[in-house]
């Protein structure tokens, strides 16, 4: 997101419901609402929401992974690891 420049808007803008939901979908950005001009709420796409919510869930697992091999946990070879995977895939 270079470059990035959020899309904020007032509360009362929540009217405009149908221009929101298009510029949601259309930029794949959120759009954030102010109240009293402070932050108040984030609107959007269930496409973007569901790439965050990925996004979070693959940083997780990777800061786990890195505690585990930091802690010294068993770590496997890229080849062994791959064998495991394409014969559980094949089964």
């Amino acid at each position: 997101m270079n470059g990035y420049v959020p899309n904020v808007r007032p509360i009362t803008d929540l009217k405009r419901t149908s221009e929101i939901s298009e510029y949601c979908r259309e930029a794949d950005a959120p759009v954030f609402i102010t109240k009293n001009g402070y932050p108040e709420l984030v609107i959007m796409s269930v496409e973007t929401f569901e790439r965050e919510m990925f996004q979070k869930d693959v940083y997780l697992k990777l800061a786990q992974a890195e505690a585990e091999f930091e802690a010294g946990a068993p770590s496997v070879k890229h080849k062994e690891f791959l064998k495991k995977v394409r014969k559980t895939l094949s089964e």
